[in-house]
């Protein structure tokens, strides 16, 4: 989590190394703008940060989006889309919208997978609208003919084999199309920045089911294999996490009133999620009570600003894939028992107050 310089590979690199064999198997608590002035000291500064976001674009990952759109140096190469919390045909609609209401339709968007790897999709209709975006009208959405003519994986592969060590993807749905990315490119991770994600859960807390968080849930397998085989660094926004790091609704309200067209359009779109979150079984999912979180902005946030996260552990994690209950829960292996070479960093804290910046700016 980073300034707002990009660094070239053989910086990331000799620094990942030292600092995974230092950290290797254990918790760790860092400001991880320790990298930032490592790479500092070097002379790896680039000028902007290259972003490559994967959305199954219901309200929150608008909201990341358009947090990315304001934030200073920052290139956003591309947006491609899967399924999720509604059908793949209205991620990329939703997409271009949000673009629209950002006036940044010249960023391309792709056409991604429409299901999981395995089994039958699910969706969260109930909370994001059946149409991902509150199911507020819009005469005026641009249409799915300003999609590029490539898919969403090889588009991936494309854009980061373009910008080898320069491109952080940032992934806020679940994880088909990083998962068949890597299947067809195994050497796909080894030049991202970095991978963000917003997914998982670290104790058992579900908000699909009993034990699973939705984006993991949605497709087990394609998070097993993205938590296995992207051997990059790799910052995990958890579910209990977001919880723990919940904005008021006295903020939500602030955030929403300023005069622009992009709190309008927030506004219109976030009523029916608003709605939700006031409802028996949405206060069931929370942890630590109620409030505003626009989970997918906490994974766009690390990836935009290095310094936004303060505390995180480092460990190895993987996904459970065959329980009766646990089936796309999150595994956190304190123990080191899975003998996996690669630990993910798990946010714990992060910087509140930049949070709410980022946020207001985003709707400016």
């Amino acid at each position: 989590m980073f300034s707002s310089g990009l660094l070239h590979r053989p910086c990331v690199s000799s620094v990942w190394r030292l600092f995974s064999t230092k950290c290797r198997w254990r918790s760790v608590t860092t400001r991880h703008h320790i990298l930032r002035l490592s790479h500092s000291v070097t002379g790896c500064r680039m000028a902007s940060k290259k972003l490559l976001v994967d959305v199954d674009c219901g309200v929150d990952d608008a909201q990341a989006i358009m947090l990315a759109l304001a934030a200073p140096n920052v290139q956003l190469l591309g947006i491609t889309c899967v399924h999720g919390n509604t059908t793949v045909e209205n991620v990329c609609k939703n997409s271009l919208r949000v673009l629209q209401a950002c006036n940044r339709l010249e960023i391309p968007v792709f056409k991604g997978a429409d299901r999981p790897l395995l089994g039958d999709g699910i969706d969260a209709g109930h909370f994001h609208g059946e149409d991902g975006l509150g199911d507020a009208p819009d005469s005026n959405a641009p249409t799915l003919d300003l999609l590029q003519e490539q898919g969403a994986v090889p588009a991936m592969i494309r854009i980061v084999n373009e910008n080898p060590g320069e491109v952080s993807l940032v992934a806020t749905g679940p994880l088909t199309n990083l998962a068949l990315a890597v299947r067809l490119d195994p050497s796909l991770p080894s030049k991202l920045r970095g991978l963000y994600i917003m997914g998982g859960n670290t104790e058992s807390r579900g908000n699909t089911t009993v034990c699973g968080e939705f984006n993991f849930t949605a497709d087990p397998e394609a998070a097993y294999i993205v938590l296995k085989d992207y051997q990059c660094p790799t910052y995990l926004a958890c579910w209990e996490f977001t919880c723990y790091n919940k904005l008021s609704w006295d903020f939500c309200e602030t955030w929403l009133a300023q005069d622009s067209h992009k709190a309008r359009f927030m506004e219109t779109i976030f009523r029916h999620s608003i709605q939700a979150c006031k409802t028996e079984r949405f206060e069931k999912e929370l942890v630590a009570g109620t409030g505003f979180i626009s989970c997918d902005s906490y994974a766009m946030a690390a990836a935009v600003d290095d310094s936004f996260v303060l505390e995180s552990d480092r460990y190895p994690v993987s996904v459970e894939l065959t329980g009766t209950h646990t089936r796309g829960m999150m595994v956190v292996d304190t123990l080191g028992l899975l003998k996996k070479s690669h630990a993910a960093f798990i946010m714990k804290k992060v910087d509140m107050e930049k949070f709410k910046q980022m946020m207001m700016a985003a709707l400016k």
